[in-house]
């Protein structure tokens, strides 16, 4: 009996020193702020998808979500930081489909491997790109454009966030499609490339139409056609280059939460969580649209698919049109 009783003594003892670890793998998330990373500066697409959503999911989370903006480098400086940051919740990258795929398909060296080295959370938002031009540029239809451009070769520049960005390729894409030889420009962001188009420093934007639809209605910027598979209902009036007669020109930008791998599933499955809530909400979802935005929720296990089949897709995409590996 006594031996008996000391065993289940010693049971128990093992039981309870095991308790405060399990009690530590539960502890509530979040206990204090979190971090948004965005790889571009302030005033671009991305930045207001991050402080609608980062706003809100304070609420919702009792703690500061607060926004870093991290540009440069095609968005690589913002998201190799993510990936490098302690795996804790406390850190989250919320970037288009540039950190995500594009990236990763044209880039020999790239300092973090999206698919091993982050952890997605949800995919939130798609928005399509749009081509645009100054409203005073000689060009008024995506022909005159073409012509011109044949005419003279590289002598259309474009503005991109840098070499292998979304913008780079959606303008390579445009190229083949069309037949023409275009000529990239880099910039660090969205506000400073559609500055430089709107000021004729550069003749040609693709961008997001939430960044440019502003500029477009204040008649400063001519947008000539949506690179995306659908119309904006922010730029109801302007046709897919597809409607043009490019269906091969068309490249959908999309906006995706996630956080370094292997973080807590604690903390991923809370903020996948109260985002689909947030995304469910009439507010949220009219202030996304009011940028151009489409509200969307796709979840963990399809963003990764997605993500890893763009980077086939794009990779096979960069050999048609000759854009080197770097």
């Amino acid at each position: 009996m006594k031996k008996r009783h000391f065993l289940g003594t010693g049971a128990a003892f093992a039981l309870g020193a095991a308790l405060p670890s399990l009690g530590f793998a539960q502890e509530p998330w979040p206990t204090r702020s979190v971090r948004l990373v965005v790889p571009f500066p302030p005033g671009g697409g991305t930045d207001i998808v991050a402080r609608a959503l980062g706003q809100r999911l304070a609420e919702r989370l009792g703690q500061p979500v607060v926004i870093d903006n991290k540009p440069g480098a095609s968005t690589i400086i913002g998201t190799d930081a993510v990936a490098k940051a302690a795996p804790d919740g406390y850190t989250l990258l919320l970037s288009g489909s540039t950190s995500y795929s594009v990236n990763a398909a044209l880039r020999a060296k790239l300092p973090y491997d999206p698919v091993r080295d982050l952890a997605p959370i949800g995919i939130v938002a798609r928005t399509p790109l749009v081509l645009v031009v100054a409203a005073s540029a000689p060009w008024r239809t995506v022909d005159e454009l073409v012509r011109a451009a044949k005419a003279k070769p590289q002598s259309i520049r474009y503005a991109t966030f840098g070499s292998g960005s979304g913008p780079h390729l959606a303008g390579e894409l445009f190229a083949l499609a069309c037949g023409a030889k275009l000529q990239d420009v880099p910039y660090k962001g969205s506000a400073q490339a559609t500055i430089a188009v709107m000021g004729g420093e550069i003749e040609m934007g693709i961008d997001t139409v939430a960044a440019v639809a502003p500029h477009v209605r204040a008649g400063k910027l001519r947008a000539l056609g949506i690179v995306g598979a659908t119309r904006s209902s922010l730029l109801p009036d302007v046709k897919t280059l597809a409607e043009l007669g490019l269906p091969d020109a068309t490249f959908d930008a999309w906006y995706g939460l996630a956080a370094p791998a292997r973080s807590p599933a604690v903390a991923l499955d809370r903020l996948a969580r109260e985002t689909r809530a947030l995304l469910a909400d009439p507010a949220l979802q009219a202030t996304l649209k009011a940028q151009g935005m489409e509200p969307v929720w796709i979840d963990a296990a399809a963003f990764r698919s997605q993500m890893e089949g763009e980077i086939s897709r794009y990779r096979a995409l960069a050999h048609r049109a000759n854009i080197p590996m770097e």
